[in-house]
């Protein structure tokens, strides 16, 4: 009888530190997969990144310069416009071409 308890602690020793081992080892082996995982999902977050910038230069920012040289260039024709009337305005009173003052 004192043998089954002596063999039945034993094997629970046993059991014990060789779960505890192969966590140890394992736990080893999982650091690195996670560390694995983590730059993956950085380089992911990273090309993510990169294609939100290409799409808001290709959908957003580039049709906002081009609006915004068009824009300037009417405003340069509208001012050298405005020039050319105020060039050709008269302003006596009684003149068909009278313009009231701008």
């Amino acid at each position: 009888m004192e043998t089954m308890d002596l063999t039945a602690i034993v094997l629970a020793l046993i059991t014990m530190v060789s779960g505890w081992v192969s966590w140890y080892l394992d736990r080893r082996k999982h650091k690195q997969e996670v560390k694995g995982l983590q730059a993956d999902n950085r380089m992911k977050d990273m090309e993510l990144g990169q294609l939100y910038v290409e799409q808001f230069e290709k959908n957003i920012a580039e049709p906002l310069r081009r609006d915004v040289i068009a824009l300037r260039a009417e405003v340069e024709n509208l001012k050298k416009e405005l020039s050319d009337v105020k060039k050709n305005a008269c302003y006596c009173a009684g003149c068909p071409n009278r313009i009231s003052v701008l």
